[in-house]
């Protein structure tokens, strides 16, 4: 039986504890456990929207978790809605959103955290509407979080399991009706990894969209071992990682990124070797070229002139200039399994932007936020109680 979304209302809640948060469930006598629910390493400021220095590097460890115990997984649950397409005043927080029902090669997952992307903004724009699900809509593609019920084709995964993931295989087709910005989201099991040890969970939340499409991007130009590459807006959500796997993962030989004058130094920290002020200086006018140019921004038509001949140039958004081409993201629990050694090592690291995380209460504001194009590395929803 398809779950329905009922009209939704908006409604106030008092705002969610900033550092820890406790869930309770039940389950018949014989299946009781406790589950781990990580937030923010000991010793981490209360998250606010005050500046605060940009966390770059994960921890060697992961977060001590306080434990809960399980008691009922509700029929209902708190949930961002919206029932139109529109602005970000389309968006409100619901208490009587059904918690969605799973299949039977799906698993539910209590959220801990989620993470915003620019396709999360279109969509609600209507954007794409024509291959969108049904509205209304909870919208949110990343999630990180905590398996609570497992369908009985389902596999690898079980309860207790903490796990994290992009919930809509295909970005633009049909995208999950109940998404990832709720309390309670249900994903296929093959979309999800197991969330990376040394990560809390606003780590692990911002990476699957961005990773996905940073890894997806470069397997696409036949990027390899020895070539070089320029990646436009390398401060971004998908330019920080493409930076980090075009080095660690891939083999770069030589690694150029842009920013403002501001992220530079992130830059370096990240691994590129050419970290290029955009506001200084045309990186289409270099001497030197690229066998890839990555381009995350929208400036395919300059990003063109800064490839080798025979080269790539991906065009995430934006008007795509021959040899230039853009792709829709797939994703693959099965590559972020590949590239959970590299996270666990610390050779790939997550950038969460410093305004955030963004408490549950204020999804709105993330929006506004993310909107804004200004965002360093992803904007994170966090704690989701």
């Amino acid at each position: 039986m398809k779950a329905t979304l009922p009209t939704p209302h908006l409604r106030s809640f008092p705002s969610p504890t900033p550092l820890s948060f406790k869930l309770s469930f039940a389950f018949p006598e014989t299946r009781r456990k406790s589950l781990s629910i990580s937030s923010t390493p000991k010793g981490t400021p209360s998250p606010s929207l005050a500046y605060v220095p940009l966390r770059v590097s994960a921890s060697s460890q992961a977060a001590a978790a306080p434990t809960v115990n399980l008691t009922a997984i509700p029929t209902e649950m708190k949930a961002w809605v919206y029932g139109e397409y529109g602005g970000v005043d389309v968006l409100k927080l619901d208490d009587k959103v059904s918690v969605p029902e799973v299949k039977e090669d799906e698993v539910l997952i209590k959220v801990a955290a989620a993470a915003l992307n620019p396709v999360d903004a279109k969509r609600r724009q209507g954007k794409f509407k024509a291959t969108d699900s049904p509205l209304p809509t909870v919208p949110g593609y990343d999630v990180a979080g905590v398996v609570v019920k497992v369908g009985s084709q389902v596999k690898e995964l079980k309860e207790g399991d903490e796990v994290y993931g992009n919930i809509n295989e295909k970005a633009l087709e049909r995208p999950r009706q109940f998404g990832s910005l709720a309390q309670y989201t249900a994903v296929e099991e093959k979309l999800l990894a197991l969330k990376p040890k040394n990560l809390d969970f606003s780590q692990a939340a911002g990476l699957p969209l961005a990773i996905e499409t940073a890894y997806e991007g470069l397997e696409r130009t036949g990027f390899s071992s020895g070539k070089s590459i320029l990646v436009l807006n390398g401060s971004g959500g998908v330019g920080s990682l493409v930076i980090q796997l075009a080095k660690q993962v891939f083999g770069a030989s030589k690694v150029a990124a842009t920013s403002s004058t501001g992220k530079l130094e992130l830059l370096k920290s990240l691994g590129a070797d050419l970290a290029i002020d955009y506001t200084k200086e045309n990186f289409e006018d270099l001497p030197e070229k690229f066998d890839v140019v990555f381009d995350a921004i929208g400036q395919c038509d300059r990003a063109v002139k800064a490839v080798k001949e025979g080269g790539s140039v991906v065009a995430l958004t934006g008007a795509v200039t021959p040899p230039g081409f853009r792709f829709v993201v797939t994703s693959k629990g099965e590559v972020l399994k590949k590239l959970n050694s590299y996270l666990e090592s610390g050779k790939v690291k997550p950038v969460v932007d410093p305004r955030g995380p963004f408490p549950f209460t204020q999804v709105d504001e993330a929006f506004s936020y993310i909107e804004t194009n200004r965002a360093t590395g992803k904007v994170v929803i966090h704690p989701i109680p």
